[in-house]
């Protein structure tokens, strides 16, 4: 390795690891050579190719496992897969691309609880509203995905539907009977990121540098536009990336023009 004065050493040996892993020299998930080996091919000292492994540490690119070595992270090069968020109905039923996570799950936990400062703005909803709710971890049966699902049904919105007694179908089934319900549905979605609790950390198997994705979609009665499902899926923001279809809709005002109309 060529030394640039004027620049950290182990910033420089930092850039040729980085282009190592760039270039396939070092794929996702190899073991790098030991911090010896490492130290002899720059020409540098063990702490300084201790500093520079920090440096990719940070950066989400490489793993330090204790007793085994120093490990290219398998996400080091960008999301392992895509996830579709789309919705598509066949006659009465809808399906998503996500169902297929549902079908190998665990049986979800079932409980009831009440609106708190995250939901109850979600659903349009105000404090201490009765909720029943469904937790569950989904995994990808094509791949090493996983995520934590959640759902909440207004316990107001579902009397009278087969919900009240089986809140823990999966989405696509709640859409299916809320449809029959007579409600017009539509969908919208809220995604941000943040640090994962350790708990999550452990279920998703993350790493240290990993990042929480948190997907929150509200299932509404296109009519009132009233909240009737909201769905939280937590999932690594680094192992997999949200794919959306955009399509152009009306203005605000055409649709209030069309709605008067009907009216």
């Amino acid at each position: 390795m060529a030394i640039i004065r004027n620049e950290a050493l182990h910033k420089q040996v930092a850039t040729a690891m980085r282009q190592s892993i760039a270039s396939g020299e070092w794929p996702p998930g190899s073991q790098l050579p030991t911090e010896t080996d490492l130290a002899e091919l720059y020409g540098v000292s063990r702490p300084t190719v201790r500093q520079a492994v920090a440096v990719l540490r940070s950066e989400g690119q490489l793993d330090v496992r204790q007793g085994r070595g120093t490990f290219v992270r398998p996400t080091a090069l960008g999301p392992t897969h895509t996830i579709e968020r789309t919705i598509t109905q066949h006659g009465t039923l809808y399906q998503t691309p996500a169902d297929a996570w549902f079908d190998g799950a665990e049986e979800p936990a079932v409980f009831r609880t009440r609106t708190d400062a995250v939901t109850g703005p979600l659903l349009g909803l105000d404090p201490e509203e009765l909720l029943i709710g469904a937790d569950r971890l989904i995994t990808d049966p094509a791949g090493p995905g996983r995520a934590l699902h959640r759902q909440w049904l207004p316990m107001e919105r579902i009397e009278g539907t087969p919900l009240i007694k089986t809140p823990g179908v999966t989405p696509a089934k709640a859409y299916a009977v809320l449809a029959a319900a007579g409600h017009d549905l539509a969908w919208r979605e809220q995604v941000n990121a943040r640090i994962p609790q350790p708990d999550e950390r452990e279920a998703l198997r993350l790493s240290e540098a990993a990042v929480l994705l948190v997907v929150h979609r509200i299932t509404y009665d296109r009519a009132d536009h009233r909240a009737l499902m909201l769905e939280e899926t937590r999932l690594s923001a680094e192992a997999a990336a949200l794919s959306y279809t955009i399509e152009a809709g009306p203005t605000h005002a055409a649709r209030t023009r069309r709605a008067g109309t009907a009216q």
